[in-house]
């Protein structure tokens, strides 16, 4: 571990370009490296952040596909969406670029090249599903057929989402393509791979040895599992046409495996963003590599990207990867497919302003050691309870009373201070060294912890000198204790500015201070006497029931969308013989009449033209449709059903209805009209 780096490269997971971000992601890379990179620049480190999309790879090829459109338009779309969002949400990237770009291709294809040349690749034949219609390999997520473990005839080549299993292309039953939905077959396929195997002694040394205490004891232990189970060499290179061509002769069709191409999107970024200096970031040994990640890219980034690093010689390693759990939503695992989300950009429309909300209470909540679970209730408590009611509250009590009392002045110090000024002055030094503490140590949530302390502090000193009162009878000691109150908030400003960025621009702009250095932020002298501030304004406002309860029934109506979707259909009923069914009489019919039946909620009362007559039929529709809906509608009708009467009326027939999953009704019609009384064939 470095202990006094001259400089710092932090990255952040390449966001997937295949879909919007949400707030797992966020809890998990994003605003954890947001803090730690606002907080270093607060410090004077020279620090870049490094982000962009990731845009290669099947799953954004599949998308296309079923979209009806090219990858490029795809990864266009999502990549102006994440951008946009991690901007409004105050993720503060020096650059976010894209490994669709040029520069990523060439920087990407040279280090390729470079180990190929040098040797450290090795050369492996293999049977691959190849399409003969479409003419081409397929990647494993190509491949559909029946999973061996649990029969579902729709598991992918890789996994079976149904049951969760592992799979290769080759355990399935009955395989077919996607491209065409013919069964594929087996050719030879040749692939370059990068022998991990060859590289386990080193990392057992960098890693197990090397990294047994200052790493996080998730990622340590993974990795230690990873090493200890035997690693295996892993292709670098497939079959595909949407990627980075794989730049050696023979190579046609194939491209660089999308796990060996995006970490190196971290090293065209930063090329994008400092042409000329770039290298000092990645190959100056006093340059300082942290990655952070979600725990599913733990192995990428600790073990298999390092390898790449020293199988090229000329790269720094990473000196750590505070990589988090996985946050839950409302008690169930965040699941893109099933639209189990927060979706970041969805967020920012429905709570306008309230970016600072929502890293607050990712922050507060964060899955720092294991899984933790969002809720909006608890997204509306931490707002209400801890920013309004107590960040928000001392500000504004400061603010305000600092402009009832003294025109809007920062007061002067009035005798000597008091031992409750003096201990509320001594607390304020001591935040700025505690909170930025625990940020090197990627402590996050206590960091942000400790600021609530602060703010505690301001309050319960408030509290306790009441200048309210104290007005009454002591104007020069209520002075003094504005000042000291004003010289806390004054702090917050720069303290709180990593966790709350627009918050702590607001709060600037009400003191009319500009952000300091952290190391001049426990000062008791940022505001002078006679300093005018501006008008108070709520820094946060409660936010009511009835917004977290519309967030509550969108995921409710999610989950019922869910179930429907997946809704098992009944087992069929016993076998009829044809005669049996050649007996019923199914007619089109068109409905000229409609009305309820007085005294019932279900029953509506048809009458139809059957063709042959004009008939009555009763039927339990009436929570369903409106009868002057269903006036000139045609149906479909068993016209020989026995007749039986229903509420004192004579029911002649039977309507024919889908049923959905969800208990609601479809009419059964033609698809375009017909005469009544034609036959249902």
């Amino acid at each position: 571990m470095q202990s006094d780096p001259q400089r710092y490269t932090v990255t952040a997971a390449l966001p997937y370009a295949n879909g919007p971000v949400h707030i797992g992601h966020l809890a998990g890379v994003y605003l954890p490296a947001d803090i730690y990179v606002r907080y270093l620049r607060s410090a004077g480190r020279d620090v870049k952040f490094i982000c962009g999309s990731d845009e290669h790879g099947v799953p954004i090829t599949i998308r296309a596909q079923k979209e009806g459109v090219t990858p490029q338009q795809v990864v266009d779309k999502y990549h102006a969406i994440i951008r946009d969002s991690f901007a409004e949400f105050g993720v503060s990237f020096d650059i976010y670029s894209r490994t669709s770009s040029q520069t990523h291709s060439e920087v990407a294809s040279g280090f390729f090249k470079k180990l190929y040349e040098e040797g450290k690749f090795i050369e492996q034949t293999s049977q691959q599903y190849f399409d003969e219609k479409a003419e081409q390999f397929l990647a494993d997520r190509y491949i559909v057929g029946t999973c061996p473990n649990c029969g579902n005839e729709n598991a992918y080549g890789d996994q079976c989402e149904k049951c969760g299993s592992s799979l290769s292309p080759t355990e399935l039953i009955s395989p077919r393509s996607m491209l065409s939905g013919n069964q594929p077959v087996l050719r030879e396929t040749k692939h370059w791979y990068l022998p991990l195997d060859q590289y386990e002694p080193w990392l057992r040394e960098w890693i197990v040895e090397g990294h047994k205490s200052d790493w996080k004891t998730n990622v340590y232990g993974q990795c230690k599992s990873w090493i200890d189970q035997g690693l295996q060499p892993r292709a670098v290179t497939r079959d595909l046409d949407w990627g980075v061509p794989v730049p050696v002769e023979g190579a046609e069709g194939k491209v660089l495996y999308v796990w060996f191409d995006a970490p190196i999107g971290y090293i065209s970024a930063t090329k994008d963003l400092l042409p000329d200096t770039w290298e000092t970031y990645w190959k100056d040994s006093g340059s300082k590599l942290v990655h952070f990640i979600g725990k599913d890219n733990i192995v990428f980034h600790c073990i298999i990207f390092p390898a790449m690093l020293k199988a090229h010689g000329d790269y720094i390693l990473p000196d750590n990867v505070p990589a988090n759990e996985f946050l839950n939503l409302e008690g169930d695992k965040i699941s893109t497919s099933r639209n189990w989300a927060v979706w970041l950009h969805e967020y920012l429309l429905d709570f306008p302003g309230k970016a600072d909300v929502l890293r607050y209470a990712l922050c507060a909540n964060a899955p720092e050691t294991k899984d933790n679970d969002f809720t909006w209730k608890d997204f509306q408590a931490r707002n209400n309870n801890e920013l309004v009611a107590n960040l928000g509250n001392f500000v504004n009590r400061a603010v305000v009373l600092t402009h009832k009392f003294f025109a809007g002045k920062v007061p002067t110090i009035s005798g000597e201070l008091q031992p409750i000024d003096l201990e509320a002055l001594a607390q304020l030094a001591e935040f700025p060294q505690r909170i930025g503490e625990l940020i090197d140590n990627y402590r996050f949530r206590d960091a942000l912890g400790e600021l609530m302390n602060l703010t505690r502090v301001g309050n319960k000193y408030l509290a306790e000198t009441e200048p309210w009162k104290l007005i009454k009878t002591d104007e020069a000691r209520t002075g003094t204790v504005l000042h000291v109150a004003l010289q806390i908030a004054a702090g917050l400003v720069t303290l709180m500015e990593p966790f709350l960025p627009a918050s702590a621009e607001k709060l600037g702009e009400m003191l009319r201070v500009e952000k300091g250095s952290w190391q001049t932020a426990g000062r008791p002298n940022t505001l002078t006497a006679g300093h005018e501030i501006g008008a108070a304004a709520l820094l946060f406002d409660k936010i009511e029931d009835a917004t977290v309860e519309a967030q509550v029934q969108k995921l409710l109506d999610t989950k019922k969308a869910n179930e429907l979707a997946n809704a098992v259909a009944e087992p069929a009923k016993e076998d009829v013989s044809f005669d049996e069914f050649g007996r019923m009489d199914l007619r089109v019919g068109t409905v000229v009449a409609a009305e309820k039946v007085a005294k019932t909620k279900k029953l509506l009362k048809l009458t139809v033209d059957t063709g042959l007559d004009q008939r009555t039929i009763v039927s339990g529709i009436a929570e369903h449709f409106i009868p002057e809906a269903l006036i000139g509608q045609q149906i479909l009708v068993l016209l020989n059903l026995a007749p039986r009467e229903i509420k004192g009326i004579q029911s002649q027939g039977m309507l024919l209805l889908a049923e959905n999953a969800d208990g609601s009704l479809q009419l059964m019609q033609p698809g375009q009209h017909v005469r009544p009384g034609s036959h249902v064939a």
